[in-house]
């Protein structure tokens, strides 16, 4: 789900969408089930649709009903169906509530289930161990995937001289900013056509930011700071999984953070809340020239009228070496469910490459967490003139690494982001990210 981010959206409910199989003569094991599983974005409870025709056929008698609540009423209901126990047979979720559900018996291990259908999860090309509790266990099957990357205004950057085969390889150190610095002053344009990289550079009086919001409240900073971080070698967290703190206090952080807020302070880029649009509406306006954005941002970027926008990978260690974060969500299936059986068969299926294949190239707006299902996306993405090659390379060369589970997600979320938020407006200084390093270890802790 985007940066995990679970802020409200629309208010109120979505329409509820269901999808039923059509009938057909019942095995014995299947015959009248039908299997709830919960969505919070309706692009991909269209998209999974697709897939109930060819699961219906290999396994007859099973129905599907699938359906679509707001993000901003999402996770409530999923507690209340929890209470109630009337909680959906399975249901997409986000790492940031993986570990509350464990914890309260929520949610099914599936070793048992995995091991009894001989279901192979060496068909995902990743994500697999962020769903293992610490009990060991595999509470998910790995749903989707999302990443960051660049998008820029290819006009600008022609007009600002820069050839689109440099943008591919930005680099960036926390001493000089790297190639990345360099083109972001060079696209950066004051009310006076004065560019960021001259003499008498107006920074008060900007036309045409060089890179868009990069001031961020996010703690993962997967948009924004996390790739600048990671290529320092820096860690998000003192484990890969099921930390015991973040690593706030590294000076390669710190260093990296000076480096975001310095962004805004010099006039290269918009200060936290100076826009409130996203970044295909800035890109669009003219009011940037390049962003820093999601996967999800993609297809909108592309349908933008007027403006050609290119894709280039986030930035990289002067040697190359590029980590990217990549927020995963998993499938589970709620261990009150009356018929695991069942709910298991749709689960699995949903994580097979035929499932995956099919729904991921009917509105581009998730990417699978299957390679060759992904290979089909950027592919047929590629003939509706949307590039997202950037994203699939990522995945070839073994860029990615998950966002890490851990324990008191939503208490997190709701106790760290002000602080980063405060940091950007100014109201904190660089000092107190050791005391921020410390309220996440106690925040896990308890």
């Amino acid at each position: 789900m985007r940066t995990r981010k679970f802020a409200a959206t629309a208010a109120g409910v979505a329409a509820l969408l269901t999808l039923t199989a059509c009938g057909g003569g019942g095995s014995a094991e299947g015959a009248g089930a039908t299997v709830n599983w919960w969505t919070w974005s309706p692009d991909q409870a269209a998209a999974y649709s697709k897939c109930i025709p060819g699961f219906e056929k290999v396994n007859p008698g099973i129905k599907v009903k699938i359906t679509n609540y707001n993000v901003s009423d999402y996770f409530t209901k999923l507690t209340a169906g929890f209470v109630a126990k009337d909680a959906p047979d399975a249901f997409q979720n986000s790492v940031t509530y993986f570990q509350s559900y464990a914890s309260q018996g929520q949610i099914l291990p599936l070793d048992d289930l995995i091991k009894k259908s001989h279901y192979d999860l060496g068909v995902f090309a990743d994500g697999v161990d962020l769903w293992k509790y610490t009990d060991g266990k595999q509470y998910a099957l790995p749903l989707d995937w999302a990443a960051s990357a660049l998008y820029f205004n290819r006009d600008m950057a022609k007009k600002a001289g820069l050839k689109e085969k440099d943008l591919q390889t930005l680099t960036w150190n926390t001493k000089d900013g790297g190639t990345f610095l360099k083109v972001v002053k060079h696209l950066t344009v004051d009310k006076n056509g004065v560019r960021g990289d001259e003499p008498g550079f107006d920074k008060k009086k900007v036309k045409v930011y060089g890179i868009g919001t990069m001031a961020s409240d996010d703690n993962l900073g997967q948009t924004t700071w996390g790739p600048f971080a990671s290529s320092t070698g820096f860690k998000l967290t003192d484990k890969p999984n099921w930390p015991s703190q973040f690593n706030y206090k590294d000076q390669r952080f710190i260093d990296t953070m000076d480096f975001m807020r310095g962004l805004s302070d010099d006039g290269y880029a918009p200060k936290l809340g100076q826009f409130t649009t996203g970044t295909a509406d800035q890109i669009g306006s003219g009011s940037v020239a390049m962003v820093a954005g999601g996967s999800w941002d993609a297809p909108a970027l592309a349908k933008l009228s007027g403006v050609k926008v290119g894709t280039t990978p986030v930035v990289s260690s002067p040697d190359g070496k590029r980590s990217v974060l990549s927020n995963m969500n998993g499938n589970n299936i709620w261990a009150g469910t009356d018929k695991p059986e069942q709910t298991w068969k749709w689960v699995s299926y949903m994580g097979s490459a035929q499932c995956q294949s099919k729904a991921a190239v009917v509105n581009g707006s998730f990417f699978p967490s299957i390679k060759t299902s992904m290979d089909a996306l950027v592919a047929a993405s590629a003939k509706n003139g949307l590039d997202l090659s950037v994203f699939g390379t990522y995945q070839t060369k073994g860029e990615l690494f998950p966002a890490p589970a851990y324990s008191n997600g939503s208490k997190m979320e709701a106790e760290i982001r002000p602080q980063f938020e405060a940091f950007f407006m100014h109201q904190k200084s660089a000092k107190f990210w050791p005391a921020l390093q410390k309220q996440t270890k106690s925040i896990i802790a308890d």
